[in-house]
């Protein structure tokens, strides 16, 4: 099983899975052309995509989503909420879209998912964990705060992805209007660091081969501040910590079996 990141951060996001030929795109906050060149630079097509998750409705998780769908004729997977408020109802004509019950697992091909839901400012959000059987793959970003359930759903995975969207301090100082900057620090908003260390702090983490600092906020927060701050949480080399940056997403890591 393998993973990589096509750009993560407010100006577009989108993570592939892949496993046994099934290659999942979690959200596209890209255009059509963006991403597939962007795709190009991780040796893959869109038309080896096997699905689209789409975990809520904002731009930078959606932007190319419809108009991927219906040029590559790629099944598109969302909560009713999200596709309502993302207006994915029109890939229903063309029989793409399937509907996630956010509390419920499902499977595409050999990927086992779990949704998990979580506080954030949509309609439906939910984050993902992947599963192949032998690996568990989480994914958690877009999250405003830690739920005893996301503690719980967390824990024991082999790799995780995991949102570092803010230093509280460079928030508070920043140049971002009032209510953006509650938007965003608040309850239904971003993880800052040290959320993001408290979740670590919190789950077992004793099988991580990778832990990787993603959705980084290019105005109230630096690579150095977030990685350190996870780093804490290990007790390992914050260079240890991968980054899924916003320009240069992030290369394929895999996961294997230690001798």
């Amino acid at each position: 099983m393998q993973f990589a990141s096509l750009g993560s951060g407010s100006r577009g996001n989108s993570t592939l899975i892949e496993t046994d030929g099934t290659t999942i795109l979690v959200d596209c906050g890209f255009s059509m052309r963006e991403t597939e060149l962007r795709l190009q630079r991780l040796s893959r097509e869109i038309q080896q995509v096997s699905a689209i998750l789409v975990t809520h409705e904002h731009g930078d998780h959606v932007r190319g989503v419809a108009s991927l769908a219906k040029k590559y004729n790629i099944p598109v997977w969302s909560s009713r909420g999200t596709a309502k408020a993302a207006k994915l109802e029109s890939l229903i004509e063309f029989d793409l879209w399937n509907c996630i019950d956010i509390h419920q697992n499902f499977e595409i091909d050999s990927i086992q998912i779990q949704p998990v839901p979580v506080p954030h400012d949509a309609k439906e959000p939910c984050q993902f964990i992947f599963s192949d059987g032998d690996w568990r793959v989480g994914m958690l970003t877009d999250t405003g705060s830690i739920t005893p359930y996301i503690e719980e759903q967390y824990s024991a995975c082999d790799a995780f992805i995991l949102e570092a969207n803010h230093d509280e301090d460079m928030l508070a100082k920043g140049s971002y209007p009032p209510s953006l900057k509650h938007r965003v620090g608040g309850k239904y908003g971003h993880l800052n660091n040290a959320q993001a260390k408290d979740l670590l702090n919190a789950i077992d983490i004793s099988k991580l081969q990778y832990l990787v600092a993603s959705h980084i906020s290019e105005k109230n927060n630096t690579v150095a501040l977030a990685r350190d701050k996870m780093s804490e949480a290990l007790n390992a080399d914050a260079s240890w910590i991968d980054v899924a940056s916003q320009d240069e997403g992030l290369d394929w890591r895999v996961l294997m079996h230690h001798l």
